[in-house]
């Protein structure tokens, strides 16, 4: 099972959708707005994370990079929009 965490973005739409149809099965999204979120610990369990460049605070992106990195999760940044966020996974 493959599981993904996105952040960032206030509204995911149908993109969990779509990342179940090309194989992750869990989807969990922090919305990366709150200051407190830098407080947040990265799940145990998830394989690959996804920052969505639009509206997030860039300190919990650089938090979050140095977290991902301790704990040798891949990650990847994509715009908030399903052509760039596939295009980032397929070339992952």
């Amino acid at each position: 099972m493959r599981s993904l965490l996105i952040i960032g973005a206030d509204h995911l739409g149908n993109i969990p959708k779509k990342l179940g149809e090309i194989g992750y099965k869990e989807v969990l999204h922090l919305n990366g707005r709150k200051v407190q979120m830098v407080k947040r610990k990265i799940p145990e369990h998830i394989d690959f994370i996804l920052i969505l460049t639009d509206y997030i605070n860039h300190n919990l992106s650089n938090v979050i990079k140095q977290r991902a990195k301790e704990q040798d999760i891949p990650i990847c940044f994509a715009k908030r929009s399903w052509s760039s966020i596939h295009q980032v996974l397929t070339t992952v």
